[in-house]
């Protein structure tokens, strides 16, 4: 799988779900609806940056805090096709995992990367570029890979 597009930067570090998306908001179900209040705790304005080439690119310990399944359906929602970090909390990486939406741990990457930069990653073939600049990523388990092809883990358990 090759995922393609273009950087929009959130690189600070230990950014939690309570800013990414306010507890005043948990009440909506609709992911189309969620998007609108995506960065709302941190900077509304990313938004407006969003689209379907979207690779969010962020710091250290991105997604502490609350497990909040909204920040990733609202990332997918907002066309966040991949979100490329120096470090993740676990409990976000697997809601991310959960629910479709990958992630790459690759902090040199993320130096590199200023918005607007165009990204390709493979993550069969364990290689990011950044402005044509490669870096090495691990490749992903087989069973993530079938779990992000088939949606997320509720379609994957599905398809068995």
């Amino acid at each position: 799988m090759t995922i393609t597009g273009r950087a929009v930067a959130l690189k600070q570090d230990n950014v939690d779900t309570d800013v990414l998306y306010p507890g005043e908001f948990l009440n909506i179900e609709d992911p189309d609806r969620m998007r609108e209040h995506l960065f709302e705790g941190i900077d509304p304005g990313l938004r407006d940056q969003l689209g379907p080439d979207t690779i969010l690119v962020v710091g250290e310990n991105f997604g502490t805090g609350s497990s909040r399944e909204h920040v990733p359906l609202a990332m997918k929602s907002s066309g966040v096709s991949c979100v490329v970090g120096k470090s993740f909390a676990r409990i976000f990486r697997r809601n991310c995992l959960n629910l479709g939406l990958p992630l790459v741990d690759c902090p040199d990457a993320v130096d590199r990367a200023e918005a607007g930069a165009q990204v390709e990653i493979d993550l069969d073939g364990g290689t990011m570029t950044v402005e044509g600049e490669r870096f090495e990523i691990a490749a992903m388990p087989e069973f993530m890979r079938q779990m992000l092809d088939a949606g997320g883990l509720v379609p994957w358990l599905r398809e068995r």
